[in-house]
């Protein structure tokens, strides 16, 4: 066997055999075997056109996404420029959302359904008679007995303060005008003048031990 035809690579399997002995072996990526597998019921010109498409729309959806940032920018420097603040923001929308509730058709629904239920109730043979039980008892006998003592315990009480805030001042004003009274207003104004003459003439007051004088020898 000519050497030129052996495998020369030492590491191969079929080293030593010859090029007639050796079978075709696929190689994965090669040309003609793709390495993926492809999506059931799509061949590969689909799928190459199908992952073109998707890479366009992604880019699309990038670009979109940096001109909405831009535009989200420019807004935000057009309302601070208006003095738009996320507070009056806030009002304007709860303002808008109220009008929208008012004027849905579920709260006009409600709205009618809770009108008729009303005259219902107010038409009802049940609140008739409650209203007409009320009227009676407020033309009854006893209720205008009982409004009547009320009224006349209400105004004896307050002749009874009245007479003991009057009765309070005339005695005050009986010890005051008692001789007892008038002596001991007397006593305190003397003592008051008593006290005023003494301090403007100089001379003070004087304590226990001024008053007394001082013996040189105690007495055995």
């Amino acid at each position: 066997m000519d050497s030129a035809n052996q495998d020369i690579n030492l590491n191969s399997p079929n080293k030593g055999l010859g090029s007639d002995t050796m079978t075709d072996v696929p190689v994965e990526g090669a040309a003609g075997n793709p390495s993926t597998t492809l999506p059931p019921g799509l061949s590969e010109e689909e799928t190459e056109e199908l992952k073109t498409e998707l890479n366009k729309v992604e880019e699309e959806i990038h670009t979109l996404r940096q001109v909405l940032s831009a535009k989200e920018k420019h807004a935000y420097e057009l309302k601070r420029k208006l003095g738009l603040t996320p507070l009056n923001e806030l009002k304007q929308n709860l303002t808008k959302g109220w009008q929208d509730v008012q004027t849905s058709t579920a709260f006009v629904k409600t709205t009618e359904k809770l009108g008729e239920w009303n005259e219902k109730v107010t038409s009802s043979d049940l609140y008739v008679s409650a209203r007409e039980t009320l009227e009676d008892i407020s033309q009854s006998e006893a209720y205008k007995k009982t409004q009547e003592t009320l009224s006349q315990a209400g105004q004896k009480t307050s002749a009874a303060l009245s007479t003991v805030g009057t009765a309070i001042s005339r005695k005050i004003g009986d010890m005051r005008n008692s001789p007892t009274f008038k002596s001991f207003e007397d006593k305190v104004g003397n003592l008051k003048l008593k006290v005023v003459g003494g301090t403007g003439n100089g001379e003070g007051a004087r304590s226990p031990s001024e008053t007394s004088p001082v013996q040189d020898k105690a007495p055995f």
